[in-house]
């Protein structure tokens, strides 16, 4: 595997050439460049990323994004590759983080692993990318491919029988009131409801330094953080 500084003229024409949806331009540089699809790209900081995360890279979306996923992995890209650097994320963790769901889509019918880990979020999969980061498109894509799903993950999905299979199995205090901030975070309110009765810490200040009412109000969701204030919920940003 060779690595490229992103200020060398290859790294700069493969990069736009994937970012611009330019398949023809790509599938020309990779026939000339020895090795260049197993290539890593290094950046300023040290970060090294394969073209494969330098096609799910933010913001996404980007124009044939699964033709350049097909393009890249038939020239032998590594779809298992991770990031080097700040985290072990795989590209398919970064599809989900920018909901792109159409390369998701490929990435998985070409065999990315749906359960490998790595998340910057909490070490786990690309789910709970889609989950932390409110990328309920792609979230839902993952639980339509098989995705397997924890407790916070599944109350901020909405998964309501799944919650209650899991509360079942008695999780620590933390882990439930964790749940609970996160089915805010969702705006899935029946499962908010189903962990706030677990005893869940309604006024917790959790991630991001939000308390549930926080979360709901920063996803604009509307009725929970209606249900949450006429609780008498406490905010954290408005010191209530």
């Amino acid at each position: 595997m060779a690595a490229i500084s992103a200020d060398a003229p290859t790294a700069g024409a493969v990069t736009h050439a994937i970012q611009e949806g330019d398949v023809a331009s790509l599938r020309r540089l990779l026939d000339e460049v020895d090795d260049l699809a197993t290539s890593t790209v290094v950046d300023a900081c040290g970060v090294s990323r394969s073209l494969l995360h330098i096609a799910t890279d933010f913001p996404g979306n980007f124009p044939n994004g699964p033709e350049t996923v097909r393009a890249l992995v038939c020239a032998g890209a590594d779809l298992t590759a991770r990031l080097i650097g700040s985290n072990e994320e795989t590209p398919l963790h970064w599809a989900a983080s920018t909901d792109d769901v159409a390369v998701l889509d490929a990435l998985l019918e070409l065999g990315a692993d749906i359960e490998a880990s790595g998340s910057v979020i909490d070490g786990t999969t690309p789910l709970a990318n889609a989950a932390a980061f409110g990328q309920w498109r792609a979230a839902r894509r993952l639980l339509h491919h098989g995705a397997a799903t924890n407790l916070w993950q599944a109350a901020a999905l909405g998964l309501a029988e799944r919650v209650e299979r899991l509360l079942a199995e008695a999780p620590p205090a933390d882990d439930v009131t964790n749940a609970f901030w996160c089915a805010c975070h969702g705006g899935r309110r029946a499962t908010a409801e189903l962990l706030l009765d677990r005893g869940a810490d309604r006024d917790w200040v959790g991630h991001d330094g939000l308390t549930p009412l926080d979360a709901a109000e920063r996803s604009e969701a509307t009725e929970v953080a209606a249900w949450l204030r006429s609780a008498g919920a406490a905010s954290a940003r408005r010191g209530t």
